[in-house]
């Protein structure tokens, strides 16, 4: 097997967050404001390593805070660990903020386009697959009008296309996505698990952890920045269950 993801020995702070004072304030605790040093922040990721190889779909579970989103952002390369090396050998498809680049005053087909080659498309690439892009979405009446006349449902749907009709290698999820109506739904979801199913090689963090058991072929679970348990889906859902309940 080829590995796609290494993650060794990574670690990850951030500054503190203060509300910042009033100027009142701000005189009168005037000595304990220049006390402040660069001692202020937290870890969110403490000497975590693990290899994600090529048709693997690993699950990532914990509870709030622990260290999930900062991990999905240091393999998404829009953030750098502190300490330690994160290594990607794929080219990343994010099914996490869906439509984040989409322009409102773009139609729909425009967006398509644009966000197509954003991912690693060629246009003439790009447009082989805008049939069923569109199709998919089931949005084909309203395609030509700008994205800012869309409902939510319309934008999210459409967005929801691009992303799986994309050839994608590495899937990053956070969360199975609820997508539009009670039938959409179901046919995205459908179409996500194709996907994994074939082999496609996904990282999903989730917090319903019966996906994890049934999707998954192997698990992570994080607590407060640091690994405590991984392996077989089911024996880490159970460790953490322990742990919760």
């Amino acid at each position: 097997m080829n590995c796609v993801v290494e993650i060794s020995d990574v670690w990850k702070r951030f500054p503190m967050r203060r509300d910042r004072p009033g100027f009142k304030e701000f005189i009168v605790n005037l000595p304990k404001f220049a006390k402040r040093n660069s001692n202020s922040y937290f870890w969110a990721l403490k000497g975590v390593s693990f290899k994600v190889e090529k048709g693997e779909c690993l699950g990532i579970i914990g509870e709030n805070g622990a260290g999930k989103s900062t991990l999905l952002s240091l393999i998404l390369g829009n953030v750098f660990p502190t300490r330690g090396r994160v290594s990607v050998s794929e080219k990343i498809t994010p099914l996490l903020e869906l439509g984040a680049g989409f322009h409102p005053d773009l139609t729909g087909r425009e967006n398509v386009l644009i966000n197509g080659v954003l991912l690693g498309l060629t246009k003439n690439e790009v447009m082989e697959k805008i049939g069923d892009i569109i199709a998919f979405s089931e949005i084909s009446d309203f395609i030509n009008l700008p994205v800012r006349t869309y409902s939510s449902g319309m934008y999210l749907r459409l967005a929801f296309s691009v992303a799986i009709h994309m050839d994608p290698k590495l899937l990053l999820i956070d969360e199975i996505l609820a997508v539009g109506d009670e039938t959409f739904q179901k046919k995205s979801r459908e179409a996500l698990l194709r996907l994994i199913k074939g082999g496609m090689t996904t990282i999903l963090v989730s917090h319903n952890l019966s996906a994890i058991k049934e999707i998954c072929t192997r698990a992570i679970w994080l607590d407060e920045g640091f690994i405590k348990a991984e392996g077989e889906p089911e024996e880490v859902v159970e460790k953490y269950k322990g742990h919760i309940e």
